[in-house]
């Protein structure tokens, strides 16, 4: 499972013209599923994020969670974080999770990520064209990824 993180002012996605979901401060989260992926991934990737330190303390040190912060977070599935690009110029998504293993995968990381965080965790739709806009605060970026846990 892999995750892009991105500390953000604000964030907002759009399906078919309209706008579904939207933060302020907090963090939007790309989420991808692989083929491998399973509730051990989900607990952990969302217990790493829930207590990721990327807000500034009142010192300007990026020590705070979101938590802490009072943050939002929106998490959007991405099955194109997955793509293997060693061959050719075509991506190929064959390690990314169809959507019969990822959808269930995606709902539960949302949940223990609310659960894990206390924090209100808004979604995109899973599978549909979303057009996301994002204004990234730093700019902070984070990349996650479950299978390099160890």
């Amino acid at each position: 499972m892999r995750a892009v993180i991105q500390r953000v002012s604000h964030a907002a996605v759009v399906v078919n013209g309209e706008e579904i979901s939207s933060i302020g401060a907090g963090l939007l989260i790309f989420l991808g599923v692989e083929l491998v992926d399973d509730a051990m991934d989900v607990d952990w990737l969302a217990g790493k994020i829930a207590h990721l330190r990327i807000f500034a303390d009142a010192d300007d040190k990026m020590n705070c969670d979101v938590n802490a912060l009072g943050g939002e977070m929106l998490v959007i599935s991405q099955f194109t974080l997955h793509a293997s690009t060693h061959k050719g110029n075509r991506p190929s998504f064959l390690r990314s999770a169809r959507p019969q293993h990822a959808k269930p995968l995606y709902e539960m990381f949302c949940e223990t990520l609310f659960r894990v965080s206390g924090r209100p965790v808004k979604r995109g739709i899973f599978g549909a064209d979303m057009k996301v806009s994002l204004c990234n605060d730093g700019p902070v970026t984070i990349i996650m990824d479950s299978r390099s846990k160890e």
